[in-house]
């Protein structure tokens, strides 16, 4: 299903951002002690995995990604007042999510910004889908937010035999502008990949063909809290 070598999974691109570096500003908010302290503000915006959909029409927001980071940094940063909102629907994809951009993600003044389409655009295809997260990550970062791209989960429902499969495209896509941008990666498909090659089975990460389970969810939560690197007085 999902088991394809890493070396279609993972491109030979330079690191699109420098994991250490990249979020310095705001892990030096998130240390911060009161009354220095002020709430960060993370917005997972996209479709229904981040929604948190598990077999529809089960919703579990807390077995899902954006809650799983959300518990993941307040343990590594016990001092921080943080806001974890999800902005995501269920069946949208970008070019949708786009024309909302600027009516129900920056208005919340984030600090960080998860941008998660690509499952879902297969439909609208690559030249859309495209346009349609260039505007969101020029928007994002012209309000002053960091931007973390993450390419989709799996859907179990095709065989993502190689490069040529669509849902690895806008895999491909998604990454080649994390390096074009200069945003943060999660690189979701092939943390499954890898796992797939490390002996689970697909059906050990999925809830139903195109919805991760609590592991699968936890696999993208754990590359996401790589971006937010502890530092030595939090350790």
């Amino acid at each position: 299903m999902f088991g394809a070598s890493l070396a279609i999974a993972l491109p030979g691109w330079a690191q699109p951002a420098e994991p250490a570096a990249y979020l310095a500003p705001v892990v030096a908010e998130l240390v911060r002690e009161w009354p220095k302290n002020r709430t960060v503000t993370i917005v997972c915006h996209g479709h229904s995995v981040p929604a948190g959909y598990f077999k529809t029409p089960v919703v579990d927001p807390f077995g899902s990604y954006p809650h799983l980071l959300h518990r993941a940094l307040k343990e590594r940063f016990p001092f921080a007042v943080i806001n974890v909102i999800v902005t995501a629907i269920g069946g949208e994809n970008s070019v949708k999510g786009a024309a909302r951009f600027e009516r129900d993600v920056l208005p919340l003044r984030p600090d960080v910004v998860l941008i998660d389409y690509a499952l879902n655009d297969r439909g609208p295809g690559l030249a859309a889908a495209r346009t349609a997260w260039v505007s969101m990550i020029e928007k994002a970062q012209a309000a002053g937010a960091k931007v973390i791209l993450l390419t989709p989960t799996p859907d179990m429902r095709v065989k993502l035999a190689g490069p040529a499969d669509p849902l690895r495209q806008h895999a491909a896509q998604v990454r080649q502008l994390a390096h074009d941008h200069r945003t943060a990666l999660v690189d979701s498909l092939a943390c499954f990949d890898a796992e797939v090659q490390r002996g689970a089975r697909p059906d050990d990460l999925m809830s139903q063909g195109n919805h991760p389970n609590a592991r699968g969810h936890a696999l993208v939560a754990t590359a996401l809290a790589e971006w937010f690197p502890a530092t030595p007085a939090n350790r």
